[in-house]
């Protein structure tokens, strides 16, 4: 199989992180350009009428997120220079699935973070939710080092 293209959600986490080293890992062996993808979220409308009054700084967050990503693609230039950085909004798995096909991925790279038992039944797995979803490979890269991700 060929991956041409390489997508990584990243939300400057050390597990998004560690899934940016093995596509860094993967591309040069493929000769694949890697997408970094930052999803600034905003809660849903539901949650609107429990913050009365409250404006989400959109503004700075997205500044933030693209400053954040500057610099990482910066790093990440001196180890493999074909990557490119976009930041949207929106629900992650959705601007993930919607990217990947805008963006004709081959593959998807994505850190997990492990959560187990109550956090994740609240939180929910973005990842999960991307493998089970996604129309292309998943590699998923584990939040602790030494675990495996799966494809």
């Amino acid at each position: 199989m060929q991956f041409n293209h390489i997508l990584v959600p990243i939300d400057f986490g050390e597990p998004s992180l560690r899934a940016l080293d093995a596509a860094i890992s993967l591309a040069p062996k493929f000769g694949s350009t890697i997408t970094l993808l930052h999803v600034s979220w905003l809660p849903p409308p539901v949650y609107a009428a429990y913050a009365q009054g409250f404006a989400w700084p959109t503004e700075e967050m997205e500044r933030s997120a693209r400053e954040e990503l500057a610099s990482v693609l910066e790093k990440t230039r001196a180890e493999y220079d074909a990557v490119e950085g976009l930041v949207v909004t929106g629900e992650p798995r959705q601007m993930i699935l919607d990217v990947a096909a805008e963006r004709c991925v081959d593959l998807i790279v994505m850190g997990t973070h492990g959560r187990h038992g109550i956090p994740r039944a609240i939180l929910g797995s973005v990842a999960e939710r991307i493998v089970r979803q996604s129309v292309v490979p998943v590699l998923t890269v584990s939040a602790k080092p030494g675990h495996s991700g799966h494809a």
